[in-house]
Parts: C-alpha cells; structure tokens; sequence
C-alpha cells in the first residue's frame, strides 16, 4: 500500500509538472499543423506568467490574471504571426525575437512583483472521481488549470481528427496552394493558429505563476517554452502522444524533488538538469528508433505562402 500511494503521489505531481508543457505544446502544436512555426513559446510564457500575477495581484482574482495572461501573450503571438503571414518575414528569426522581446520586458515590468502575493489556484477534488482506484488521485484532485489542459487535450484531438475546421487548417500546413486552390483563407488559419498557440503559452506561464509557485520570479518559465516546442516534436505533431511527453517531463522534475526530499546527498544542479537531459536522450531515441515513422513535420512549416508562388 505504501509502495502505492507513493506511486500515486509521484503520477499526481508528473501530471501537475507536465501541465504547462501540455498547454503550451497544444498551442504550438495546433500553429505548426498550420504550418507556422513559433520560436518565441518561450518568450510569450514569461509574459504570460508576469501578466497572470500581475492581473491577480492587483484584481485580487486569479481569473482575472488568467484573463491577463491570455491576452497580453496573445498580443505577442499577433506581432509573431502578421509579419510572419502577411509579409513572410522569417518564422526563425521573427521566434527568437519573440523570445527577446518577451524576456526583456517580463524581467524588467517584473521587478516590482518580486516578493509580491496574489490569488492562486488551489487543488479542487472531483466528486466521486476522485474517489477511483489510482486514477481519481492522479488526474481528479488537481487544481483548475490542470482539468482544462486534460480538457483542451480532448477538443484539440477532435479538432484536428473529426471536425472539417480541423482538416482545413491542416491541409493549410501541408500543401498550402491546395488549400487556397480549394478556396481556402491560409493566411487567416495561419494567423488564428498562431494567435491560438500564443494564447495557450500565455495560460502556460500563468499556471506557473498562479498554481505551481504562487508568485512571480524572474525566469520562471526555466526554458519551459522550449521544451514545450521539442514534446510537439516528439509526439510526431499528435495531441496525445504530446500529453505523453509532457508528463513524461513532469516527472522527472517530480522525480528531482521526490529525491531532495528524501535527503539523498546529490548535487543540487545535477538535479536540475535531469529533466532536460531526459528530454534530450528521449527526443534522440524517438527520433531514430520504431517512432521515427510518426515524426513527420507538416510538409509546409515554416514555410511562407503567398498566393503568386503558386506554380
């Protein structure tokens, strides 16, 4: 029973850890299959997070920060996707600077929240699901965020495999003059899913801020936004395969402070590092072994697309 329980433990705390990989990779996700390709996750995290605290801090409402949050990284992934679309500016060059940008202003508008309480989430039990054999412990008494990301998870699956919007958007990332042969609007699926993916980092940073340590810090993202872009690698562009993935990373972070806890004698930043390095050694084994199949890119990301260049 012991052995159970710790078990339970550890998969509750991989699932809340994996939460805003899963919310920001389901929005990159979503902008790739369009056939954009957003660099600047990470950036649009960090001023998630800092708009999330700051709307929760100062409306005394974590809804109101949530709120905040979406908008104010929305905002960021408009500046990405307009010169992006509209005038095929690099998708590479245009991320970094997305990242640039972002960190910048997060880290100096957040020096006054430094030390600085606001509303947060708070776990919040599943009537009678959270009653259920292993299960009910580890997705069903979580905090709000956490059962909208397994939510979003569902919708972004039935989008992008059962609804016409769906297939459409993904034929823009694949054979884009197709689609605008097929009268199909590229620019505006591109523009709404890159705005789509900015939106989910922004509620990404926000959990971070808001849910997994109340408060803001400068770099709170900690290359989240990164690894966020290598689990839609990874899940070969696949919504479930992704939540895979990002729960794959919530563990071993849980698994880094499961051992500190424990009062094992290991080098502080060893520690830090395993879940990257994990991250990295998974994404190489993906790569060459039976899952390489599944790891096609759209054939059109990253690609600009304008209507002239139609052969």
């Amino acid at each position: 029973m012991d052995a159970l329980n710790a078990a339970e433990v550890m998969a509750a705390a991989a699932v809340a850890s994996g939460t805003p990989i899963l919310l920001a990779g389901l929005g990159e996700l979503v902008a790739e299959r369009a056939g954009v390709l957003n660099l600047g996750v990470e950036g649009m995290m960090l001023v998630g997070a800092l708009a999330g605290f700051a709307g929760a801090h100062l409306g005394g409402n974590v809804w109101v920060g949530l709120t905040c949050a979406a908008l104010a990284a929305g905002l960021f992934a408009l500046l990405h996707a307009l010169p992006v679309v509209l005038f095929r500016v690099d998708q590479v060059v245009s991320g970094l600077a997305m990242v640039i940008l972002g960190t910048g202003i997060a880290s100096g508008l957040g020096r006054g929240f430094v030390g600085q309480v606001a509303p947060s989430f708070s776990r919040l039990p599943v009537p009678w699901l959270s009653e259920l054999p292993f299960l009910g412990p580890v997705f069903f008494r979580q905090d709000m965020l956490v059962y909208f990301s397994l939510l979003l998870l569902l919708l972004v699956s039935l989008f992008l495999g059962r609804s016409r919007p769906g297939l459409e958007l993904q034929v823009c990332g694949e054979n884009p003059a197709l689609a605008d042969s097929a009268g199909l609007r590229v620019g505006l699926f591109r523009v709404l899913a890159t705005l789509w993916g900015g939106v989910m980092a922004g509620l990404a940073g926000a959990y971070l801020s808001l849910a997994d340590t109340p408060s803001w810090v400068d770099g709170m993202t900690a290359g989240r936004g990164w690894i966020a872009i290598a689990m839609v690698i990874f899940s070969g562009w696949t919504p479930w395969r992704l939540a895979l993935g990002a729960w794959l990373f919530g563990g071993m972070v849980a698994v880094q402070f499961h051992i500190q806890a424990l009062g094992f004698d290991a080098n502080v930043y060893i520690l830090k590092m395993l879940p990257y390095v994990c991250t990295l050694l998974v994404l190489l084994l993906a790569s060459r072994g039976p899952w390489s199949r599944f790891m096609g890119a759209p054939a059109a990301l990253g690609r600009p697309y304008a209507r002239e260049e139609r052969d």
